[in-house]
């Protein structure tokens, strides 16, 4: 983590050119927007697209862009955001630049309470999320737990979520075999994926993506603490482990609010912060807000060719996802000594 990327030499312009990073940034997140706004089945300029959100008629466009494609586009704004934050967060707790919600088995915490929910309790879909997060918490903990040998390493962190995320999965398997009438739902929640996501979705992640946005941004001190070492950050006042759940805590919220509505949408939380790392440096004052920023942009440009590579064949978010995360997972594993 410690070998970053220096855009510049000169201390004195290191905040000016990071907040120039930032704004670079919210620019690509708004362009992911407009491009996930104009693009689909059907293609609308942006100039219509201005149009039809500020001037609200009763044209065909205008039932494309209010009803489908904008409660779409910002429900996948805040997945990317949340996922990108969670993974932000547990690289730095865990210690580990392979930490990821996916790949650690913190989201299949959270996707085997919310395949038990829609296979065997559709009627309680509105309790999704805060039983995804107790599952991601759960999960969490556990992988934690087992990692504990008189310290925190990597390695067993990698080895401990593997364990944990292959049980899981176990469990989700055999969900899925005893009710293989009631799959085909689950089975296209367990790709990850955007697909018929509207206003509803939106208002169920919002406060959830909010609290946890605000409470990842507000531990970015604490953050940069964790990363000089246990030993310092205790020498430094703070208490390690306490911070350490806490953090595990939002962390797990903010993925099972994403989980809950995208289902099993994996490399995110890897891809984003690393590639925000590079860009920005490891200070968590920056590299939180980056990472969110990132994660919309990556998010909303992948859902935008996800519906548009294949047309009128939509592809899940997961699939592009999967095949962009994993060489570059790869990649990070081959420079782990």
């Amino acid at each position: 983590m410690q070998n970053n990327l220096r855009l510049f030499a000169w201390p004195e312009h290191r905040t000016l050119i990071r907040v120039l990073v930032l704004f670079v940034l919210s620019v690509a997140a708004v362009g992911g927007l407009l491009l996930s706004l104009a693009n689909g089945a059907v293609s609308i300029p942006l100039g219509e697209v201005f149009q039809t959100i500020f001037y609200s008629n009763a044209s065909s466009q205008n039932q494309i862009i209010w009803n489908i494609r904008l409660p779409r586009t910002l429900v996948g704004a805040l997945v990317g955001m949340n996922l990108a934050l969670s993974g932000a967060i547990l690289q730095a707790i865990m210690k580990s630049p392979l930490a990821d919600p996916h790949i650690i088995g913190v989201s299949s915490g959270a996707g085997l309470i919310g395949i038990v929910i829609l296979i065997l309790f559709p009627q309680c879909e509105y309790l999704l999320t805060p039983a995804a997060f107790c599952g991601a918490m759960g999960a969490a903990l556990a992988i934690y737990v087992l990692a504990w040998k008189g310290g925190i390493r990597p390695v067993r962190i990698i080895l401990a979520g593997v364990a944990v995320s292959a049980f899981l999965g176990a469990g989700i398997a055999g969900l899925l075999v005893f009710y293989s009438d009631r799959v085909h739902g689950a089975l296209m929640w367990m790709v990850g994926g955007l697909s018929a996501r509207s206003w509803p979705h939106l208002y169920s992640m919002l406060p959830y993506s909010i609290v946890g946005g605000l409470l990842a941004l507000f531990s970015s001190r604490k953050l940069n603490i964790l990363e000089l070492g246990d030993e310092v950050a205790a020498g430094l006042g703070l208490s390690v482990e306490r911070t350490r759940i806490i953090l595990t805590a939002v962390a797990a919220l903010l993925a099972a609010s994403a989980v809950s509505v995208a289902g099993l949408l994996g490399f995110v939380g890897l891809v984003v912060p690393h590639a925000a790392r590079l860009i920005i440096g490891s200070d968590y004052r920056y590299l939180i807000p980056a990472s969110a920023l990132l994660g919309i942009a990556v998010i909303t440009v992948s859902d935008t060719l996800a519906r548009t590579l294949f047309a009128p064949v939509e592809l899940p978010v997961g699939i592009i996802m999967a095949f962009a995360g994993a060489p570059f997972f790869l990649y990070l594993l081959r420079k782990e000594p």
